[in-house]
């Protein structure tokens, strides 16, 4: 059972959601939502003692069952805690908590901060610049068609709207209506870069992932709005994405003022733009032998933390010999 997809949705629809999967779910099901629900509540509980956000992220832990058999079992912990459940067959098993540490910082670090990491860890390393990785691009044309239009940008040259009657014209460049959304303005594309301060400002500001920051290009000087009486204008922006570069999407951010992203795999070779991976934790769950009959939940002597201990059919294996 994955449930990776509930994570992402809302809090109330993930809530929903995860009632009506434990109303329909067998018994191991229902073991695995509640561990979610645990995990979940723990985490919560844990931002709000430490002034932490709610929002979800990549970053965010996930979680996989593996089952291991008699003769291999998993070895957790002395203080791993552990529920027994068991299957729709009527086996059990008994399943052992991931333990999750919350990252200690004694001071928060500075968005500032990492940019000068970042830019340090590039002066050492000698790691090219986002703008020597799009180098690949140079004299190349990405194209992209939606519905009546099709847009054409070429690398640091010039980015156009047009269409065309007939697709096989597209090459022949034979266009009935075009625009040009900008012409490639190398002084604003440096003058931009060269203000960010904050690593943050990279960041696409529809996009809460950071794996969406990208490095941009201004375009400017195009065909002249009829609504505003301005040379339309364009920011290119290439984001980290694999398998193949492409044009993924163009938006108006307002009247003759456009986004177009462009997917570009070998702008992942800088640190700033690779994808944040998913931190994954395993539940571990050991079978238990067909004899086990039930568990029983006591608290040791000191008064600390549940135990579980399994009572298999024959409790005293010993006693039960010396009476045969």
């Amino acid at each position: 059972m994955h449930l990776g997809s509930a994570m992402k949705t809302p809090t109330s629809s993930r809530i929903v959601l995860l009632l009506m999967i434990f109303q329909a779910a067998s018994f191991l099901e229902q073991f695995c939502v509640l561990c979610y629900l645990y995990m979940w509540c723990f985490t919560l509980v844990i931002d709000m003692m430490t002034g932490g956000s709610f929002s979800r992220s990549s970053r965010e832990p996930k979680y996989k069952m593996e089952f291991h058999p008699e003769e291999a079992p998993f070895h957790p912990d002395e203080d791993q805690e552990s529920v027994v459940m068991p299957d729709t067959n009527g086996r059990s098993y008994i399943c052992y908590l991931p333990k999750i540490e919350k990252a200690k910082s004694e001071k928060p670090v500075n968005q500032v901060n990492i940019t000068s990491m970042i830019v340090e860890t590039e002066r050492r390393l000698k790691l090219k610049t986002p703008d020597e990785l799009l180098e690949v691009f140079k004299g190349k044309c990405l194209v992209r068609q939606e519905g009546w239009w099709t847009y054409e940008l070429c690398h640091e040259q010039k980015l156009r709207q047009f269409h065309v009657e007939d697709e096989k014209k597209i090459l022949s460049l034979q266009v009935v209506q075009e625009f040009v959304l900008g012409i490639y303005d190398e002084e604003a594309t440096a003058a931009f870069n060269q203000n960010l301060k904050d690593v943050s400002t990279l960041k696409d500001p529809r996009s809460k992932d950071a794996s969406q920051r990208y490095h941009a290009h201004q375009y400017t000087n195009g065909t002249l709005c009829d609504l505003t009486n301005q040379p339309r204008e364009t920011e290119v922006r290439f984001v980290c994405s694999e398998p193949r570069a492409m044009i993924s999407s163009i938006t108006e951010l307002s009247t003759c003022k456009y986004a177009l992203t462009v997917q570009s795999p070998m702008l992942c070779k800088h640190p700033l733009f690779q994808e944040e991976r998913p931190v994954w934790h395993t539940i571990n769950c050991n079978a238990l032998p067909k004899t086990y009959k039930e568990s029983k939940v006591k608290k040791d002597s000191t008064g600390g933390d549940k135990q579980i201990f399994m009572v298999t059919e024959v409790e005293n294996p010993t006693n039960a010999q010396s009476e045969e």
